[in-house]
């Protein structure tokens, strides 16, 4: 049976969601300014009830701004650098507070969210290089955010995931070793004619054009083809850190995730590959309506983060 919106098995909390960005406008019909503040307002409306943190700081990194988030712990923790999703062109820190609060209550971890620079404003490579510097900074100053510097981990959802797998390859070209790479339902290829689109491109929240709005939107005169925009385009991932790699049924970013997972694999890299049945992407800002599955999904990510140890080298 060919697919189509009514015959999907989605989650009561997806499918109304769903109905929801049906009846909206597409996000290229509205100025920038008006679908950059409608992501923002439907963050805590998406999610309801806010973890508890020992303290939130906001920092400056030399011109990056930065939310650290320390829980309730005397340890070391493991420390999360932190990219929010949104297409490279919506999303902030403030509309992932809900979220990184969450993964830094429940893992616990110091969990540092990245406000990198957006697209059109500030093209590719702009906001891979910010995740980088934190990257970085993160790694040389561990101590100062009460985190143990073998436990470095990145993440992200969505095309934050995206740049956290591209700050994975950076790393692993510059020396850095990570303990973990969490991706959540990425974006790893420019390929508007893969199979996920072929089979899942229309009908739902995200849809083959509104990933060719975003891509055209980050790459600006950039090739997509280059590997730090498509990660799935690496000649060679060997020595990548290890990989949990979330994917979700309704997506049509998935085949290229899952192929991403593959191909670490593949590599030689530790992976766990697992997929939420009656998902969309971007079900991880779900919970108000989606609260088993999402609390489901943070959990894996925190007791991937608890266990990660850098690969020997």
């Amino acid at each position: 049976m060919a697919w189509s919106v009514g015959s999907a098995k989605l989650v009561p909390g997806a499918r109304s969601y769903l109905e929801r960005v049906l009846a909206a406008p597409q996000v290229w019909e509205v100025p920038l300014a008006d679908a950059r503040r409608g992501f923002e307002e439907e963050a805590l409306e998406l999610w309801g009830d806010l973890d508890a943190v020992a303290e939130i700081v906001d920092r400056d990194l030399d011109g990056i701004r930065v939310r650290v988030y320390r829980p309730v712990s005397d340890a070391a923790l493991p420390a999360v650098v932190y990219l929010h999703g949104g297409g490279w062109v919506l999303g902030t820190v403030d509309s992932y507070d809900p979220f990184c609060r969450a993964l830094a209550a429940r893992a616990p971890a110091v969990v540092v969210s990245v406000d990198y620079r957006l697209a059109p404003e500030h093209p590719f490579p702009a906001a891979i290089d910010d995740a980088w510097a934190v990257t970085r900074w993160v790694a040389g100053h561990a101590a100062d955010v009460g985190a143990d510097p073998e436990r470095l981990v990145v993440a992200g959802d969505s095309a934050g995931g995206n740049l956290a797998a591209v700050v994975a390859l950076r790393a692993r070209d510059g020396g850095l070793p990570l303990a973990l790479q969490a991706l959540a339902y990425p974006v790893t290829d420019a390929d508007l004619d893969s199979s996920g689109y072929r089979r899942l491109g229309e009908g739902l929240n995200l849809t083959r054009a509104k990933m060719a709005w975003y891509w055209a939107r980050y790459l600006g005169t950039a090739d997509g083809a280059d590997p730090h925009a498509s990660p799935l385009r690496a000649d060679d991932l060997a020595g990548v850190a290890p990989a949990l790699v979330q994917t979700a049924e309704y997506d049509p970013l998935a085949d290229e995730a899952a192929a991403y997972a593959q191909r670490l694999r593949a590599a030689g890299a530790r992976v766990t590959l697992t997929r939420y049945d009656g998902q969309l992407h971007g079900f991880l800002r779900l919970r108000r309506s989606c609260r088993e599955q999402v609390d489901d999904a943070i959990a894996e990510i925190a007791s991937a983060v608890r266990s990660a140890r850098p690969a020997p080298r």
